[in-house]
């Protein structure tokens, strides 16, 4: 009951911006202009792990950006999500140009999060994200759907306070296709689609994982390309040296 009013009232009375805590708006035009006012760009970590699929981002993750993903993950401003799926279709459309014209539609796939990390928070930020992408790209003429075929097939260690190094190794194998989603998969652009990207070890995983179900289907195969709402402000930076 407190999870389902705490979103009810989110969405109904927004309170205070996600990003500065203006009051009396859900996001400021100033912290939206952070958001995904820019553009979407080309991301690489530093450093790039081997197997990292092409990376668009909204923005980088400083300051307001950082306040309303955390907003909307951690404290249940589930209202951010169509902000949020906002920033993620324009990363999405930078992945794919020309999608809107290419025949079939786009699939994003979300990366999963741990089942425990779910269950903490009360409900699902990445798919959240995505849904609204996909309904901000349909909005817009881009045919899409948000197709949560990935699951993980082991449990794995907290992510933080490892090294980038690390973590590829904590994440690999973790992450399985599930039954028949090779079929779900055939016939439209996969694009993985995560809410930040920091070292890039999910996406590797998710991306072998993706790769290796279309690989034994009996379908072409055309390796994803990945979109993020954030990345640190150096894996920007990098693309202009």
């Amino acid at each position: 009951m407190r999870t389902w009013w705490r979103e009810i009232t989110g969405l109904v009375l927004p309170g205070a911006c996600g990003g500065c805590g203006m009051p009396r708006t859900q996001l400021c035009p100033v912290c939206a202009g952070a958001l995904y006012g820019a553009g979407a760009r080309r991301a690489r970590p530093v450093p790039e792990p081997g197997g990292l699929p092409v990376v668009h981002a909204a923005a980088a993750y400083t300051d307001a950006v950082r306040a309303v993903l955390l907003a909307h993950k951690e404290r249940g401003a589930r209202g951010l999500a169509g902000p949020l799926g906002t920033a993620l279709a324009g990363a999405v459309r930078a992945a794919t140009p020309g999608s809107a014209h290419s025949g079939g539609p786009l699939l994003l796939v979300p990366v999963p999060s741990a089942r425990r990390a779910v269950r903490a928070r009360g409900h699902d930020a990445g798919r959240r994200i995505a849904l609204a992408a996909a309904a901000e790209l349909r909005r817009t003429g881009t045919s899409a759907r948000v197709l949560p075929v990935l699951r993980q097939r082991r449990a794995v260690a907290d992510q933080s306070g490892l090294t980038a190094r690390q973590r590829v190794a904590n994440l690999s194998g973790a992450l399985e296709v599930r039954a028949g989603g090779e079929r779900l998969l055939a016939g439209g652009r996969a694009v993985l689609v995560d809410d930040l990207m920091t070292t890039g070890a999910s996406l590797v995983e998710a991306a072998r994982a993706l790769s290796a179900a279309m690989r034994s289907g009996l379908h072409g195969f055309v390796r994803p390309s990945a979109a993020v709402v954030a990345v640190p402000a150096l894996s920007f930076e990098i693309n202009r040296n």
